[in-house]
């Protein structure tokens, strides 16, 4: 009870409390919580279950995430945390937050970089709000507070807050830089970006420069602004997700507070899983040049074999959202409001409307091909029709006849180093189509990592069939196969094993299989829809017959 107490504004109800929903809008209290029963329902949007439950769902969360989180407010330690790294990770949060304030007073006094703010058009409440500070330009003023402030210095190295040089001498990190502060998706500091004023840019000096990856900081899993935007992406169902920290203070500064920033890294599917437990729609903003265009394409393909709507925010008069944002709060939302699907974009930048009858050229028979092999990337079966149709209209050629075409076309394959521009940071991955095949990857990898594959049984049939091929294998004490793309897979699982409960694993199950109905309610609606248009009564019937015979329950939230 004390725990909802800090997220509702809960009345009594007799012996029950009851609230506004935050999981739907209205204005009558509907949601209602029972002590007794130690238990929540909304009698409006009908969600409802236990203390995890409503965590993972408002903090969007997995059910291991919230059990630490609960765990760490009760002040109880979890068993499988080793108490001393336990330990160790309080003390970098607590060495970030004290570097935080350090460069927020800093900045307090150091007119040029107020300046720098002041030019950029941010607002100082805005400045305030996110906490931006500045390093000064010294080798050792950050080093020299915390040490004087009684902390190690093996500990503030770990923290990525200094460098230790080849000579033995320790160096702060950042030094002559605007600051922002990098904040976990529960709002903890964990990292730094440090920008160097314009006027100091050199070959030699990078303009930006980020924090190490720590034991609490990885920037290929943590979204800039995320803590504060989740609620607001939450309410408007769509992300705004744009490259930079500034883009993403400019766009919160003009109102636009559904956005999120990559922070220093491209998109990685740990970003699009945090996004997809709260929106199906994203809005992707990149720079207005040919390096945007293609990072745009890059980020589309790995979205949309997320099962992510995606829609593109193009700036024709702007370099990207910040200077949008500066030309008027109301520029930059019309901008937003006007974001095409996707496939738009792909239609508009390789097939324009007035070329569409030069398809006999080898220029449009290759731009085609590219279109035709980013539909057939779309994970929803059901929009990846739609705009076969659409594409259709467009050329003048028949859906039959770009069907048949798209099946001699390679799909794409989105990975995290491709999203990611070829960075070596980023692991290899297989390719992720759906959110069905991450939920069975994440348990493959669970039975892998207790040798236990009996548990995975009954959730079999709801699995992929490369996956049902890997527990096979793993099930008779192999390690190798005859496939080397199943070998790539299959190192993929055993190298990223890892231990669940009892609990996250039977909630992945029924994710899994909730999952698998609604691709199935996705494809019998997309046969509803054929047999309707061709007149194939009996088909209809048939696929009419296997819908309503879907379990009802598996799309209960």
């Amino acid at each position: 009870m004390d725990f909802l107490r800090g997220y509702l504004q809960l009345q009594p109800a007799g012996k029950n409390f009851k609230a506004k929903c935050p999981f739907h809008n209205e204005k009558t209290p509907s949601f209602m919580v029972s002590p007794e029963r130690q238990s929540w329902h909304c009698f409006g949007c009908g969600l409802g279950g236990d203390i995890f439950g409503f965590l993972m769902r408002y903090e969007n969360l997995e059910f291991g995430e919230a059990l630490r989180v609960l765990a760490e407010k009760a002040g109880v330690e979890l068993r499988r945390l080793n108490p001393a790294e336990y330990k160790f990770t309080g003390l970098l949060y607590e060495l970030n937050d004290r570097a935080k304030e350090f460069f927020k007073s800093s900045l307090r006094g150091f007119a040029a970089a107020k300046n720098y703010l002041a030019e950029r058009k941010l607002l100082p409440e805005t400045v305030e709000e996110f906490e931006l500070g500045w390093a000064p330009n010294e080798p050792e003023a950050l080093s020299m507070h915390l040490l004087n402030a009684g902390y190690a210095p093996d500990d503030i190295l770990r923290a990525g807050l200094a460098i230790k040089t080849e000579r033995g001498l320790f160096l702060d990190r950042f030094r002559g830089r605007i600051m922002f502060p990098i904040h976990n998706h529960f709002g903890r500091i964990v990292g730094f970006t440090g920008r160097v004023l314009p006027q100091f840019e050199t070959a030699e000096i990078g303009k930006y420069v980020n924090s190490p990856e720590t034991p609490i900081f990885s920037k290929s899993r943590l979204l800039y602004g995320f803590y504060k935007s989740k609620n607001f992406i939450r309410e408007t169902g769509s992300a705004f997700l744009v490259e930079g920290q500034m883009d993403f203070l400019m766009s919160w500064q003009a109102g636009v507070k559904n956005a999120v920033a990559t922070s220093g890294t491209a998109l990685t599917p740990d970003h699009l899983r945090a996004l997809r437990r709260l929106t199906e729609e994203l809005l992707l903003s990149f720079d207005n040049d040919e390096a945007g265009s293609a990072a745009a394409e890059r980020a589309i393909d790995l979205a949309e074999a997320s099962d992510f709507n995606v829609k593109i925010v193009a700036f024709d008069k702007f370099k990207d959202p910040a200077e949008a944002a500066e030309a008027g709060g109301e520029t930059l939302k019309k901008y937003v409001a006007e974001a095409v699907p996707a496939p738009q974009f792909y239609f508009d930048k390789y097939l324009p409307e007035e070329g569409s009858s030069a398809y006999g050229r080898r220029e449009g028979l290759k731009n085609l091909r590219l279109i035709l092999a980013k539909l057939k990337g779309i994970a929803s079966p059901v929009l990846r029709d739609l705009w076969f149709h659409e594409l259709a209209r467009r050329t003048g050629l028949q859906e039959k006849v770009l069907l048949e075409e798209a099946e001699r076309v390679e799909i794409p394959r989105p990975d995290a180093r491709a999203a990611a521009g070829g960075g070596s940071e980023e692991k290899s991955q297989p390719k992720r189509c759906s959110r069905r095949e991450l939920i069975g990857e994440r348990l493959l990898r669970t039975a892998a990592a207790q040798s236990d594959y009996a548990c995975l049984e009954d959730c079999v049939p709801y699995m992929a069939l490369n996956q049902q091929g890997i527990l096979q294998i793993l099930k008779n004490g192999e390690r190798t196969s005859a496939d080397p793309q199943l070998d790539e897979f299959l190192n993929f699982i055993i190298l990223g094993a890892e231990k669940l409960d009892i609990g996250e694993v039977d909630a992945l199950k029924r994710e899994l299989k909730k999952e698998h109905y609604k691709e199935k309610r996705q494809e019998l609606t997309l046969a509803v829809r054929r047999a309707e248009e061709c007149g194939d009564e009996q088909g209809l019937r048939s696929a009419l017959e296997e819908l309503n015979n879907l379990p009802a329950a598996v799309f209960e939230s």
